[in-house]
């Protein structure tokens, strides 16, 4: 078992990861290393993250110790990765770093680390709920058991799933762009719903309820998502009316178009 885990950037997708992990017991915060970059963030974590973890400020002689963690979870911003400084010692060649910044390939990985071996992980802002999707590519050489132990980290706050790393582009449009796009929905539905007379938040509420229930109606009973448009589609009725706007408008491709953008841009980064 891996005793020390280090982690680059402690912010809500980090803290995501960890905390399912201290609340479980699975971890243990003496055995939590966290780099920040200002002495601002370092003040805030310790006043205000319920464990004590080690923590130290990225310019710090301190902050070298990290580098002595066999698995090392990179989640800084996409920007700041050339600020990263890998120190070499001697225990590096079976360490990890696995990292979960947007759109950064393997290959541009190990080109920062070329003393670890890399893991790249795409998740989601609902892994803060532990309701994440976590898409990982594996880097060369990884073991079964260290395979074993990444999937573990992610387990407990969102659902795995393993990918070529081809397919990581795709993945992220639709499950970390998604949210986005899903709250634009629902915040274009819930103004329809104050136009014909509803109060904002309770057009929110019906809508966000409606979701939920479409969802769990479609899951539950596995009908496709045709088979329950036609459900509600009678002909001549309000269902058709509304469906015709939105075919007019374009919203089917809008939307398609709208995730093969994200998995442009995703491409951009590597």
């Amino acid at each position: 078992m891996i005793s020390k885990i280090a982690v680059i950037g402690f912010g809500n997708i980090a803290k995501a990861i960890i905390t399912p992990l201290l609340d479980n017991k699975l971890l243990d915060p003496k055995n939590i290393y966290c780099l920040v970059n200002s002495k601002k963030t370092l003040e805030s974590i310790k006043q205000n993250y319920k464990y004590d973890v080690n923590i130290f400020q990225s310019n710090t002689k301190e902050a070298k110790i990290i580098w002595e963690c066999p698995v090392k979870i990179l989640s800084v911003k996409p920007q700041q990765l050339n600020e990263i400084i890998e120190i070499k010692n001697q225990k590096l060649s079976d360490n990890l770093i696995v990292s979960v910044l947007a759109g950064v390939s393997i290959n541009k990985l190990r080109k920062r680390f070329p003393n670890h071996k890399c893991i790249r992980v795409v998740t989601n802002v609902p892994i803060t709920i532990g309701r994440g999707l976590t898409g990982i590519a594996w880097g060369e050489e990884i073991t079964s058991d260290q395979k074993i132990f990444i999937k573990k980290l992610f387990n407990n706050s969102s659902k795995v799933y393993e990918f070529l790393e081809d397919s990581l582009d795709i993945f992220l449009a639709l499950t970390s762009s998604g949210p986005a796009i899903i709250a634009l929905i629902i915040e274009a539905l819930s103004d329809g719903g104050l136009s014909g007379g509803l109060q904002k938040k309770l057009s929110e509420e019906l809508v966000m309820e409606m979701i939920i229930g479409t969802i769990d109606l479609i899951k539950q009973s596995n009908m496709t998502t045709t088979e329950l448009r036609n459900m509600v589609t009678s002909p001549g009725g309000t269902t058709i009316s509304a469906i015709r706007v939105l075919e007019k408008k374009s919203l089917r491709s809008a939307l398609i178009e709208s995730i093969i953008s994200a998995r442009n841009r995703s491409k951009e980064f590597s």
